[in-house]
């Protein structure tokens, strides 16, 4: 007797008696909650169906294989609609530069490489963190963002490439910060639903006009002198659409390393052992005349403070993103579920961190945990996926951790602190990037004496 084949079993799927809009509602108003409410209920494999399309989340270590080993799923298709959404560039010109620019990215800010950044870096980052004076009271992620910003954006492409004076600033910095605010929605959305951030990406496009041709006017002949975006120019096919590049490149070096900053110092001042321990670094590294000069930091000098760079690691392991994405091509099979082609696959890092089998006491900030990564070696801890897997992995990743690393040295060298709020917990709204604070974080800041 012979009996048909058994249809192929789907996860559970989350909608709405509206079918287009499925779970959208819900979904947008906290998506981090709604993922956990849903995980708890359906277990660590479920789709959710919104706005047309079926988003399958998996939360648990063997989905993390499929996700980084099968050839069924596909990351440029994945992220080809959330580009053209959020910098207007047709998919024929994405994928016609996306392998080559991606190779120069990582070529450039690999490893090797850093050294170029360095120096320059860290003079910006004393220029900005000196116009907060001797003393003074604020929010600390709009500290760390009136000072990395700047810094970053002179270090990559060039100085007075972009807006730095403080009232062109303040105007670049309403449009940019709910630009990068609605990112998330505006990638999976129609522009039309979101008047304020499409009106923040024109005003920022048209600036970019301006960027990139002030860019290609002082652009050198040799390579060594050139900055990033001089970099990406020469090698980007569809010269029209530089500016639209250019906003990317800005957005991809901004978003994700403010967040991990102030986490990193949030977490660093709030655990008195942890602070202790760095000051000790930092005092037998540059001496003891914290507060009074004005120290040069060198790769060599950052190598010798690796408890910085656990501290930096631990902080992205705690507020990591709630989901990183693939297409699927053809079915994938993971457990007893099959993910039908077309779904798109999200991996949840925020969750596989929480793991406590390779995370022990996964909710605890533990930066000493990193001594079992060879980071000597640009490895690290055992199913730490913050950055992606593979060869999709964040190009720029080690040039965000030294440029973190260099803050945190500068920052707490130069000033001592006061907390005058309780740690913030994470912002439910965003599944994209680096989790945000929930509530202000007010600090009370002096130079040391």
């Amino acid at each position: 007797v012979s009996f048909p084949p058994r249809a192929p079993r789907c996860p559970p799927c989350i909608g709405s008696r509206v079918p287009w809009l499925g779970a959208a509602l819900r979904f947008r108003r906290a998506p981090l909650e709604f993922i956990e409410r849903a995980r708890a209920e359906h277990g660590p494999i479920f789709t959710v169906y919104t706005m047309g399309k079926r988003f399958t989340f998996v939360m648990e270590e063997g989905g993390a294989e499929v996700f980084f080993n099968s050839k069924d799923l596909n990351f440029e298709q994945a992220v080809q609609q959330l580009v053209k959404n959020a910098v207007s560039v047709p998919a024929e010109v994405f994928y016609q530069n996306h392998g080559k620019l991606y190779s120069m990215m990582k070529g450039k800010m690999g490893p090797s490489h850093l050294h170029v950044f360095t120096g320059t870096l860290c003079k910006e980052l004393h220029g900005h963190i000196a116009q907060l004076g001797t003393t003074g009271t604020g929010d600390l992620i709009e500290l760390v963002r009136h000072i990395m910003y700047p810094a970053a954006v002179n270090t990559l492409f060039g100085k007075g490439i972009c807006p730095t004076s403080q009232s062109k600033l303040r105007e670049f910095q309403e449009h940019f910060w709910k630009y990068d605010e609605d990112f998330e929605y505006a990638s999976q959305m129609p522009e039309c639903f979101l008047r304020n951030w499409s009106k923040s990406k024109k005003w920022l496009l048209k600036l970019f006009e301006k960027v990139v041709a002030d860019a290609e006017g002082t652009n050198p002949s040799g390579t060594t002198s050139k900055t990033l975006l001089q970099h990406l120019l020469d090698n980007l096919q569809g010269k029209h659409l530089a500016p639209n590049y250019g906003l990317l490149m800005l957005w991809a070096s901004q978003a994700n390393t403010i967040p991990v900053a102030f986490w990193t110092l949030v977490f660093i001042l709030s655990y008195p052992s942890v602070y202790k321990k760095i000051m000790e670094d930092l005092t037998s590294v540059f001496g003891s005349a914290a507060g009074k000069d004005e120290i040069e930091v060198s790769e060599e000098d950052l190598k010798n403070l690796p408890y910085i760079k656990w501290c930096t690691l631990e902080a992205i392991r705690l507020r990591s993103p709630g989901a990183i994405i693939k297409k699927v091509i053809k079915p994938v099979r993971i457990q007893d579920f099959t993910i039908p082609a077309g779904d798109m696959l999200m991996l949840s890092p925020y969750w596989l961190h929480r793991n406590p089998k390779y995370f022990p006491d996964p909710e605890v900030f533990k930066p000493d945990r990193w001594k079992e990564a060879n980071l000597e070696k640009n490895a690290f801890l055992d199913r730490f996926v913050a950055f992606g897997g593979g060869k999709h992995q964040c190009p720029g990743r080690w040039f965000a951790i030294m440029e973190i690393q260099l803050l945190v040295v500068l920052f707490l060298y130069k000033y001592e602190f006061v907390l005058l709020d309780a740690v913030p917990k994470e912002s439910p709204l965003h599944l994209v990037g680096i989790q945000q604070p929930l509530t202000p974080f007010r600090v009370q800041y002096k130079c040391r004496e």
